[in-house]
């Protein structure tokens, strides 16, 4: 059976998870979990992507980010290439360092975010690398010290998490660590982490429910939510494909966004590809960069190679035009 396509939506709450080949360490000693560490938190800053929960295992790890405009392959691919890359260098080896490829799961917010940060947090627990809750708050390679505050790592989203748990700070952390403690005897949760119609129906307790009743049930492994949720989702990842299909029959591509973003915006498209600063030519690179992007799925590196400027330039010009389409109201397809 061909491998599904990653379903991407803009601000989506993905649990990232990459296991080691044959469940072989990829971590081995704490200067690799920092060299991850650092990759990590340059591609979160190079994406825009959130992360509000995250722990590095000796065989594997888990995320949970939230996505900005851009693909959550787009943070994934660089960081995990580099870091096997690092680690075959330093251990004088080749080959495959992951298990195929890693797991992105679509979860729907309301319901599982704060169970997968939960989750998430108490890997190390579960796999008593810490012995108690209080060697869990001090853990130093996960994002749970950093939500009680015993730790501080600038790339980890925490606002946004706490205030879920309270009005003032010190009374939603007080929170936060009484929901981890009373989730510590959970143990692994098929619904949380594989699984895909065990985790759509809700756990092993829907799936008996779902059999006693006869009742079908729409699921797919790349996404966690209920029934309504992953309908949703599917309908609009199909819909997002008819359209691609349809700009592509239709003849799109990056030369003719450029041309309608300069008609619009009366510049002459021989100079979209200048290096002046004259506001309007910028705009229009800003703006066919993002629509090109957004709408045509066009890759930072194509961009890149097409406007003749760095994959960091384009990243900021992508987010320019965002704004400026949004500010402006513009639409171009």
């Amino acid at each position: 059976m061909p491998r599904q396509g990653r379903i991407n939506v803009e601000a989506g709450i993905y649990h990232v998870i990459q296991r080691g080949l044959e469940r072989r360490a990829i971590f081995t000693e704490d200067v690799e979990r920092q060299e991850f560490i650092d990759r990590l938190a340059k591609g979160l800053e190079h994406t825009g992507h959130q992360c509000y929960g995250w722990v590095l295992m000796p065989n594997h790890f888990h995320l949970l980010v939230r996505t900005s405009t851009k693909p959550i392959s787009d943070l994934m691919r660089k960081l995990l290439t580099g870091y096997a890359l690092y680690f075959n260098k330093k251990h004088k080896r080749s080959g495959y360092l992951y298990q195929g490829r890693y797991k992105s799961i679509l979860c729907q917010e309301e319901s599982y975010l704060l169970e997968l940060i939960r989750y998430i947090h108490l890997n190390p627990l579960r796999a008593n690398i810490v012995s108690d809750l209080r060697g869990l708050s001090v853990y130093p390679w996960s994002g749970h010290a950093v939500l009680l505050g015993k730790r501080k790592v600038p790339w980890q989203t925490t606002g946004e998490v706490l205030e879920r748990f309270g009005k003032s700070k010190a009374e939603a952390i007080r929170q936060y660590e009484a929901f981890v403690a009373e989730g510590k005897d959970m143990g692994r949760r098929e619904d949380l982490s594989g699984g895909g119609l065990i985790r759509s129906a809700g756990g092993w307790r829907g799936i008996h429910q779902l059999r006693r009743s006869k009742e079908k049930w729409l699921a797919d492994e790349r996404i966690l939510g209920d029934g309504d949720f992953v309908r949703q989702t599917l309908k609009e990842a199909e819909e997002e494909m008819n359209r691609q299909e349809k700009l592509k029959k239709e003849g799109w591509d990056i030369n003719k966004v450029a041309k309608k973003v300069c008609d619009l915006l009366g510049v002459d498209i021989k100079d979209i590809k200048n290096m002046s600063k004259r506001s309007k030519i910028a705009q229009a690179k800003s703006l066919t960069a993002y629509f090109a992007y957004k709408e045509l799925k066009v890759t930072g590196v194509e961009l890149s190679n097409y406007f003749g400027i760095t994959r960091s330039s384009i990243s900021s010009a992508i987010n320019r035009g965002k704004k400026i389409a949004e500010e402006k109201e513009y639409r171009i397809i």
